[in-house]
């Protein structure tokens, strides 16, 4: 391991990208590169992200930003980093600058009017990282209003339920889901399906009355909403160990369909960097205790986009890290803790960076000799483990040493 590492001078972002230069041979010609994290909420991965997004942007000619945050909510959120108009952040998304991802918004705002080319960005997760359905639905009823006033209805009653567990987060609003009536959460499950088939069905009429794209923008959003209803079946299953085995799978699916939707839509040249948690663009089936949890985006990205997809985890060598705990005294149904974790394990990935003095480096995995890299089979996962056969995962790994916990977050407050 140690010959393969490629040593990085610094994680800041505006510092000279000349060190980075040996990413371009590990990315190749791939048309996705996923930038992971193992844990949220980490200052020097968000500083990291940054940087190598910057690199991808201004020497390999990526043009699209993927992003863990609601499909819908994305198209705003997209103007403004493409418009420079002069308005702040959190008139356009609250949820960006509470969530911690303030800082990566502005600073993809900048790249883009500093480099003279657009970069998009795009939502590719459920609305309010799971936490509601309005912002799917609202907009929803709006088009529906235009193509099919018939199906008002049945919108309209389905946002009067989702009204009643909206809050900030998957964490929270499955315990309000909970709350309804078995009665009422089977209506909206069926009323959502109901449209959906709808949606499909009638394609061509909606279509013809407004336009193709709309269409298709509308049907995603119909299909978030959808989903969202599920998983928070799914997550309240979770909760109170009445689940089925690997639900939350259905979640990264979305994702995985969303990141194809966006490129489907966008130029034929276009390339994307796409940022998400480890567990989500791993290759890799997600277990925790041996038993299956999630079929992750990255493996559906992966059978979609075969070569084309190349995934690079992101991990830290520091004694602490920022770990979600559930409280449900707080708006998004958890708070993030500063966390200490014991010296890496034996055939973990943190573990051989160490042993191969790396503080600030990246190391391919393709090209690591094969007895180094079978003998990775962990990865961290906030303070935890994933245990998976490392290599086949991910393409290479970037270890950074310090985890700072982000200072500011609005999440946790009441």
């Amino acid at each position: 391991m140690r010959d393969n590492v490629v040593h990085l001078r610094t994680p800041d972002p505006d510092a000279p990208l000349g060190d980075l230069e040996p990413l371009r041979e590990i990315v190749g010609d791939a048309r996705v590169v996923a930038l992971g994290e193992s844990a949220h909420f980490i200052r020097e991965f968000t500083q990291a992200r940054q940087r190598i997004l910057r690199f991808l942007v201004e020497r390999c000619g990526f043009s699209a930003f993927a992003f863990e945050y609601g499909f819908s909510e994305g198209f705003a959120l997209d103007r403004w980093v493409r418009d420079g108009a002069d308005v702040d952040l959190t008139e356009v998304s609250e949820a960006a600058s509470a969530w911690g991802s303030g800082d990566l918004m502005r600073f993809l705002r900048g790249l883009t009017t500093g480099s003279g080319r657009p970069v998009h960005f795009a939502g590719i997760d459920f609305p309010e990282a799971g936490g509601s359905l309005l912002p799917a639905l609202i907009p929803l009823a709006e088009y529906l209003r235009g193509v099919d006033a018939d199906a008002l209805p049945s919108i309209d009653a389905a946002i009067a339920t989702a009204e009643r567990f909206a809050t900030a987060s998957a964490a929270s609003a499955a315990p309000a889901w909970a709350q309804l009536e078995t009665a009422e959460q089977d209506a909206l499950t069926a009323t959502l399906a109901r449209l959906l088939l709808r949606f499909r069905g009638l394609g061509p009429l909606y279509v013809e009355r407004g336009t193709l794209y709309d269409y298709d923008v509308a049907l995603r959003r119909l299909e978030a909403a959808a989903c969202g209803d599920y998983m928070l079946r799914a997550m309240n299953g979770l909760f109170t160990g009445t689940g089925l085995p690997a639900d939350m799978s259905v979640r990264d699916r979305y994702m995985a369909d969303s990141v194809g939707w966006h490129l489907e839509h966008a130029d034929p040249d276009t390339r994307l960097v796409l940022a998400a948690h480890n567990n989500h663009i791993q290759r890799t089936p997600v277990s925790y205790g041996g038993v299956l949890t999630t079929l992750p985006m990255g493996l559906h990205l992966d059978r979609a986009l075969g070569t084309a997809y190349l995934p690079i985890a992101l991990t830290s060598t520091a004694d602490h890290t920022a770990e979600m705990r559930l409280d449900s005294s707080t708006a998004a149904g958890f708070t993030v803790v500063d966390t200490p974790i014991p010296p890496p394990e034996p055939g973990s990935v943190e573990a051989a960076m160490l042993e191969a003095g790396v503080r600030f480096g990246l190391v391919d995995l393709r090209r690591a000799p094969v007895a180094a890299v079978e003998r990775l089979d962990r990865i961290r996962s906030q303070s935890g483990y994933m245990h998976t056969p490392v290599a086949d995962a991910f393409d290479a790994v970037l270890a950074v040493p310090d985890a700072t916990v982000e200072e500011g977050l609005a999440i946790s407050g009441r």
